[in-house]
């Protein structure tokens, strides 16, 4: 059989599983959902089923291997701004991998998907409106509701996937946000997944080494909101480093 034929046909297997995985989250999650309302809402039990999902979705998967590190770097207590480079649309299953209680902020596309989208919706992650009058502030002034209520709140702060593999310019948000809280930075590096699910394609072509690894945290206690530059700064270059 040719080789082409092999990828589109085990891809087909792949994305078949991945949706199969997704529909069940979704179901498991609606069902918890109403169950739980009045006592979870955080939706930290409903978040949790991410946590099998993400390792299903790897599991299955016979194109990546994925490499988890720095777990211990996480405080399981404290609150945090995590920030992570983007390289591949597979990176929130593999973030998923830390087992941590999060919100991310998602575009809104992804909120719009049949069974992901929805379970965005129950598990209350932030929707960014892009090209939206005041969604920026709505963002920011949801993700410090967050973490005023003692919940991390994800970002990638490149605002989408790199398309070269090489980390595009931070935007300042999420440090801007961290400072004035008072709440560390926790960085996040992912390396490798570029090809875990290419850009502009559905198909599985590579075999894909993955490798998050979680930084010690960066205090913010003693950061004035005109040190968000350098604090940019450094956390772009400890990831920089590790790419």
């Amino acid at each position: 059989m040719p080789k082409g034929t092999m990828t589109i046909i085990v891809s087909i297997g792949t994305w078949i599983i991945i949706a199969g995985l997704t529909i069940l989250l979704f179901f498991v999650e609606a069902i918890l959902t109403i169950i739980l309302f009045p006592f979870d809402r955080q939706r930290k039990i409903i978040h949790s089923q991410c946590f099998w999902w993400a390792s299903a979705v790897i599991c299955f998967n016979p194109y990546w291997n994925i490499q988890v590190s720095g777990l211990e770097n996480i405080d399981r207590h404290k609150t945090y701004v995590v920030v992570a480079n983007h390289q591949s649309l597979g990176d929130i299953a593999i973030i998923y991998k830390t087992r941590m209680q999060f919100k991310w902020v998602a575009k809104e596309s992804l909120f719009k998907l049949p069974f992901m989208g929805w379970c965005l919706y129950l598990t209350k992650h932030i929707r960014l409106s892009r090209g939206k009058f005041g969604s920026i502030k709505k963002v920011y002034r949801e993700a410090a509701y967050w973490l005023r209520n003692d919940m991390s709140v994800l970002f990638f702060p490149e605002g989408s996937r790199s398309k070269t593999g090489n980390m595009d310019k931070f935007q300042n948000g999420a440090f801007k946000l961290a400072i004035q809280e008072k709440i560390p930075i926790l960085p996040i590096v992912i390396n490798g997944t570029k090809e875990a699910i290419p850009k502009g394609s559905w198909l599985f072509k590579t075999k894909v080494n993955g490798k998050l690894t979680v930084l010690p945290p960066i205090e913010t206690q003693n950061l004035q909101i005109s040190d968000f530059v350098l604090l940019k700064d450094t956390v772009y270059r400890k990831l920089e480093g590790l790419i």
